[in-house]
């Protein structure tokens, strides 16, 4: 993370973190909040909660009606958004510096006085049950999350964060209020701005919205570790596609574990890409191990490697697309030799060094936006609980060493450990 500019971390005496960084080359803040809870936090009866609270949130409030909260917005030429994911929920106004108070007045007012109606609510299981049977068409949906369900059976990650069906139809008014007051408090939130606003000022005014607001009640650990997995477990499905889909997850490391920044190194130099955060593309993996012995040799029409930072442990797949006419078994047997292949013929230095440099690329490229910044800011906050998890990356990153990635591969890549997931189109065997 580019460093000309320094960061500022206060906790208010209601626990509110706050993260500020001054970026002066464009007249332009954008505003954060991240609320620490997502699908993690959930238990059966109530999965995807999380996920419709978000979408309430945009309900407005008595203050700010939610059918003008768009003009409001964009008028003042800006932007806004949010989105759930398993650790966190976060919500984000990207504005003119000039025009940034209306974000930080919202946002103050959405953590107090959402208007969570039981109308809005029944208008919005609607909404949320219709996205469900959308994601539900995609075989690519499909597979993770009967996948995830399998390769979890205690930890509360094996729920998609859009949640299962049945919570969904049942879940009541009274649950999303229940959420919406246990988790969205001060002392469970973060804000980060980065942007064109002098450090003092920004915090005098963050104070001055937010600093009066009560904390919640301490909120407990999530204590369903997931056991330890003791031999392969495969599921198949069928459905409607138009192609074949292989996916092998592994166990993979928390983000705050050492190890973690040595998984990503490997899946750079063996699937391509660097997964250092969801919000970075991976670019090309044409050169890598992954599609040369699944792609060039048309076993495959795509392939890739996929690895995001997470509170707990979590899993690190790769993924294939069958070309067609050809066998998932055809495709796997050529991924199980690759990866075996790399007992015998390791990661090579010059491999090593061209995953070191695309990474180092992806990383720069995300953190150069303003709004990159403050994703990137937040979500180390929220998944590791310090900001400067992301600082020091590079250095990480330049300290991995080959038999670090060997250590890796052996101790991560093993198939008693593994979740193998297949997907037919209908008619296939």
């Amino acid at each position: 993370m580019p460093n000309h500019y320094p960061v500022h971390k206060t906790i208010l005496d209601n626990g509110l973190t706050v993260i500020l960084k001054e970026m002066h080359h464009a007249p332009v803040i954008s505003f954060m909040i991240w609320y620490r809870v997502g699908s993690r936090n959930e238990v059966p009866g109530i999965t995807g909660i999380s996920h419709w609270l978000e979408h309430m949130m945009f309900k407005g409030t008595p203050n700010f009606p939610g059918s003008q909260l768009d003009r409001m917005i964009s008028r003042e030429g800006g932007y806004w958004n949010a989105f759930t994911w398993l650790d966190f929920t976060a919500y984000y106004e990207t504005m003119p510096a000039g025009r940034i108070d209306l974000a930080l007045r919202l946002e103050a007012d959405r953590l107090q006085n959402a208007l969570i109606t039981p109308e809005e609510t029944e208008s919005e299981r609607t909404v949320i049950l219709s996205e469900r049977s959308m994601y539900e068409n995609d075989p690519r949906f499909c597979l993770s999350e009967e996948l995830t369900a399998v390769a979890f059976r205690v930890h509360p990650y094996h729920h998609e964060v859009i949640g299962d069906e049945a919570d969904l139809r049942n879940m009541t008014h009274a649950d999303l209020l229940r959420h919406y007051r246990r988790y969205y408090a001060p002392n469970n939130a973060i804000i980060v701005a980065v942007g064109d606003f002098a450090t003092a000022e920004m915090l005098a005014r963050i104070k001055s919205l937010f600093g009066a607001i009560p904390p919640g009640e301490p909120l407990p650990p999530i204590v369903r570790q997931e056991p330890l997995q003791r031999g392969e477990r495969r599921i198949m499905l069928h459905g409607p596609a138009d192609a074949a889909y292989l996916t092998h997850a592994y166990r993979a490391p928390a983000a705050d574990h050492a190890d973690y920044f040595v998984l990503t190194l490997l899946n750079a130099a063996f699937a391509g890409g660097s997964s250092l955060g969801m919000f970075g593309g991976a670019g090309s993996n044409k050169s890598s191990r992954l599609y040369k012995a699944l792609v060039e040799t048309d076993l495959a029409a795509a392939a890739y490697g996929s690895l995001g930072p997470t509170r707990d442990p979590f899993l690190y797949t790769i993924s294939a697309v069958a070309r067609h006419g050809r066998s998932l078994t055809a495709v796997e047997e050529a991924l199980d030799a690759e990866l075996t292949r790399l007992e015998t013929n390791p990661i090579t230095a010059a491999e090593l060094a061209k995953a070191l440099k695309r990474a180092k690329a992806e990383f720069v490229l995300v953190g150069e936006s303003i709004t990159g910044q403050a994703q990137l800011l937040g979500m180390a906050e929220a998944v590791v609980g310090d900001y400067r998890w992301f600082e020091d990356v590079l250095a990480r990153l330049s300290s991995v060493t080959l038999d670090d990635i060997e250590r890796v591969r052996h101790t991560y890549l093993r198939k008693s450990a593994r979740t193998v997931g297949w997907y037919q189109p209908n008619g296939m065997l």
